[in-house]
């Protein structure tokens, strides 16, 4: 039985093109899609449906999707996966910060698309309650700020154990500099973006030492890191 059987995802697009590629593309992936060429048909499907997923492009005719974006996050925890047309760090940024799960730049390829869908629904579905987060040779047990790589114990300082543990919190998706300073020192250090630089460098060589891929924390330039759980 195909995984992906009835689960509903809602494409947001007023570009008939766009949305045949989607259409075509997760329908012979066994996803059930509908289609809203607009803000107003967004929010109403949103309610309707019931999507498991949203692909929402930013540029709609009678509202931005921003503002859809904020208003299905006021009432969904729903994944939304943003498109945009513009390769704008403030718009992704932005989108990011007011809740979007992840972005893709138009044009894309199929394969990215569908394997940004599969990070969303995994990251979705999440990890048990005190069971230890694996990836490849990584170990990371949460509970007890252990990190282990091929069995063999790495020491991290806690700032570092805490970069990781977030990013792994979100595991597939961007986190944006703000959102990563904001849940590591507070409010008030969301611009001391180069705190980051330096403790994500001391964290990847770590990794990399102890043996894993230190390339899994990728770097989203000028927008944040994602910690890639497919490397």
């Amino acid at each position: 039985m195909n995984e992906n059987a009835k689960r509903r995802i809602l494409v947001v697009d007023d570009e008939d093109s766009i949305r045949r590629v989607l259409r075509a593309t997760l329908s012979s992936h066994g996803y059930e899609v509908r289609e809203a060429v607009n803000a107003a048909e967004a929010l109403q499907f949103a309610i309707e449906f019931r999507p498991e997923l949203v692909i929402l492009d930013l540029g709609l005719p009678d509202r931005p999707g921003a503002e859809v974006l904020k208003s299905i996050r006021g009432w969904s925890s729903v994944p939304i996966l943003i498109l945009t047309a513009h390769d704008s760090e403030s718009e992704k940024v932005n989108a990011l910060d007011a809740g979007a799960d992840d972005y893709l730049t138009k044009p894309f390829s199929v394969a990215e698309l569908l394997a940004r869908l599969r990070v969303a629904f995994r990251h979705r579905s999440g990890t048990k309650d005190g069971e230890p987060a694996r990836f490849g040779k990584l170990e990371v047990d949460l509970d007890g700020h252990r990190v282990r790589v091929d069995g063999k114990d790495v020491h991290l300082t806690v700032t570092e154990f805490e970069i990781l543990r977030v990013l792994l919190k979100f595991a597939g998706k961007v986190v944006t500099h703000r959102n990563l300073l904001k849940e590591i020192w507070g409010p008030n250090s969301v611009e001391h973006t180069q705190y980051l630089r330096v403790y994500v460098g001391q964290l990847r060589k770590k990794l990399r030492v102890a043996g894993d891929a230190a390339e899994r924390i990728v770097t989203e330039p000028g927008v944040g890191y994602r910690f890639e759980i497919t490397a």
